[in-house]
């Protein structure tokens, strides 16, 4: 490391030879230097210090002697200061008419010392828990679940309805409205979709948040049962289980959802059935290359892309002069990750 002081010698010797004639590339060469570090040594006229975080910096006069340091250290580690911190050290050494060192000293001190550390039952910070992640690239094999409500004919009564959304197609292949929540409702559930879609013999993930209902016991004792794999969000965190609350999202916001909520139970049953055979059948879904969760369950969706495709590039060559690039890119999605790692994009953003 070369000092403030003598980069300011260097530079003035430089400038002089300069200003005698002579050319500064040999100026700087004769003192064993180049043209760009003299250059990065000055800003605006003035000469600045090395910056390097790797510089070995010299010690600053007002620095503390090793005495006065471990002096420091003695009246820290002292039975009547050794469970005080610095900020009540210092003024009570103030009140015996004691100064060693300000308080911003005395932590510099106990860090160099490696003797600053939290103390106390709390327990220590750690690293956030990763998300669990699933992988679909195919049916029945991710389903995420969950309930939400919907008002009742009267402020403050609720219907829970309890849904199943496969994570590879966003078909809703199960779904019941109850007066309570309980898991006796969500076994019976997971019971009956299992059996309606045929999951029986085949590895199935069931991904939940951590309520009540998500985690009973007659509910883990179904899935053991019929060999579907728990799966659960982390918890207070809702993020975990995006794509089944988007869909609610898409659900509470169609224009005939009734905001004021439903006349029964009976009339919330009949809405979500209507809701599920347009969700199912007729609703593009704009991740899925606008074809139905139906068609993409069943495979039928490649056949409706290819032919997409297909016409697109019929109506290309009939009228190349309309078309700049390619045609629009129909190819069937791939595979689909629950909470990938590392993913730029939000939940939100992935399920929408």
């Amino acid at each position: 490391m070369i000092s403030t002081q003598d980069r300011r010698q260097a530079i003035e010797l430089i400038d002089e030879a300069v200003a005698g004639g002579a050319r500064r590339a040999r100026a700087c060469a004769a003192l064993g230097l180049s043209v760009r570090t003299v250059q990065r040594w000055t800003r605006a006229g003035e000469v600045t210090a090395d910056r390097r975080p790797s510089a070995e910096r010299p010690t600053p006069p007002n620095a503390l002697s090793e005495a006065e340091r471990a002096e420091v250290l003695a009246v820290c580690n002292s039975p009547e200061h050794a469970s005080l911190p610095p900020s009540q050290i210092v003024p009570r050494l103030a009140d015996a008419g004691i100064y060693l060192a300000s308080e911003s000293t005395f932590y510099r001190v106990l860090r160099d010392a490696d003797a600053q550390h939290h103390r106390g039952r709390a327990k220590a910070p750690r690293a956030p828990t990763p998300p669990p992640s699933h992988t679909a690239d195919g049916p029945c094999q991710v389903w995420c679940w969950d309930i939400t409500y919907l008002p009742g004919p009267v402020r403050g009564l609720f219907f829970y309805l309890y849904l199943i959304l496969d994570l590879y197609s966003r078909k809703i292949v199960a779904w019941e409205v109850h007066t309570a929540e309980n898991s006796e409702h969500a076994s019976a559930l997971v019971q009956r979709a299992v059996l309606a879609q045929g999951c029986i013999d085949r590895p199935l993930v069931l991904h939940a948040d951590n309520g009540s209902p998500q985690k009973g016991s007659t509910l883990v004792a179904t899935l053991e049962r019929l060999g579907v794999i728990p799966s659960h969000s982390r918890p207070r965190v809702s993020d975990d289980n995006a794509f089944a609350e988007t869909l609610f999202r898409t659900l509470k916001y169609r224009p005939a959802y009734p905001a004021n909520g439903f006349a029964d139970l009976a009339a919330a049953q009949a809405w979500v059935l209507d809701f599920v055979r347009w969700y199912n059948t007729e609703h593009r879904h704009s991740r899925l290359r606008f074809v139905t969760p139906e068609q993409r369950h069943s495979g039928e969706h490649v056949a409706v892309l290819a032919q997409r495709e297909a016409l697109y590039t019929q109506a290309k060559a009939a009228h190349p002069e309309r078309w700049r690039g390619a045609v629009r890119d129909w190819t069937p999605p791939g595979a689909v990750t629950l909470n990938p790692a590392g993913a730029a994009a939000s939940p939100q953003a992935q399920a929408a």
